[in-house]
């Protein structure tokens, strides 16, 4: 049996019946794999991850080519809640939290589509509580009086009350101190290495992504320009000197860089 969970096949998604965001997207997320997605703002990540969650028609996008399949099945037409039953559980960028709910009111939110009983839920609540033990100290207070790191937490231990399969992370280093960043990276890892947990992330802070990935694909102006294993990634001159910010020089993109490079051997 093939281990590929998630299979995205030459996607184009258009907003408005008019904006070509996506143009021919092709990645795989293995099972029990990190799989981060990368790129600058405006690259087509968000819009990746939700056309896989089934998020789009709420932003009036559609996708007009190509094919989305999980575990062999096509999923491109499902519901979102279809998505969930699946086992597909998406984390919104900007750390989603019902502002007036506490915080343990809004971990019990993530598991309203459970039907294994309320002892399975207290033990995933408490499982969450482990892996997120700030959460724990902080479980009676109105999350809107938490702290960023806490609500990206919350917004995280919320989706995997649902017991998910997958959990599809927007940007989860956007707005946070670099320590409570490695703190939830941590997290992630964790979760992957001993639930098994497969994560599939966008990040626009590719150092950080590549240290905790296994994978990783980057997008530009809605292309996949480049993709191999993250510590691949990590050691390519472009990648590094593109997105690490370890070369001198400004360059527009990525693309400008292979093509300025092709030139100089063509020229030499």
């Amino acid at each position: 049996m093939s281990n590929i969970l998630l299979n995205v096949n030459g996607i184009e998604v258009i907003y408005n019946h008019v904006i070509l965001v996506l143009k021919g997207v092709s990645l795989q997320v293995k099972e029990g794999a990190v799989v981060a997605l990368l790129g600058g703002n405006g690259a087509g990540k968000t819009t990746t991850l939700r056309a896989v969650s089934n998020l789009l028609a709420g932003e009036r996008g559609e996708v007009t080519k190509g094919s989305i399949e999980l575990r062999g099945e096509r999923i491109e037409k499902l519901s979102t809640s279809a998505m969930v039953d699946r086992g597909v559980i998406q984390v919104m960028e900007g750390r989603h939290c019902f502002a007036h709910l506490s915080i343990e009111e809004n971990l019990m939110t993530g598991a309203y589509t459970r039907k294994d009983g309320k002892a399975a839920v207290a033990e995933t609540l408490e499982k969450v509580y482990n892996y997120f033990p700030r959460l724990k100290t902080r479980r009676g207070s109105q999350a809107a009086y938490t702290s960023g790191g806490e609500q990206q937490m919350c917004a995280i231990g919320r989706a995997l009350m649902a017991n998910p399969k997958m959990v599809l992370l927007d940007e989860p280093s956007m707005g946070l101190a670099p320590q409570i960043v490695e703190e939830v990276f941590e997290i992630v890892k964790d979760l992957n290495s001993k639930e098994g947990t497969t994560f599939f992330l966008a990040e626009q802070n590719t150092n950080m992504a590549l240290r905790y990935a296994d994978y990783g694909y980057i997008l530009e102006n809605g292309r996949v320009v480049m993709d191999g294993e993250a510590k691949a990634l990590r050691e390519n001159e472009d990648v590094k000197e593109f997105y690490l910010g370890m070369g001198g020089g400004d360059r527009k993109s990525f693309k400008d860089v292979k093509s300025y490079k092709r030139r100089k051997r063509w020229l030499a």
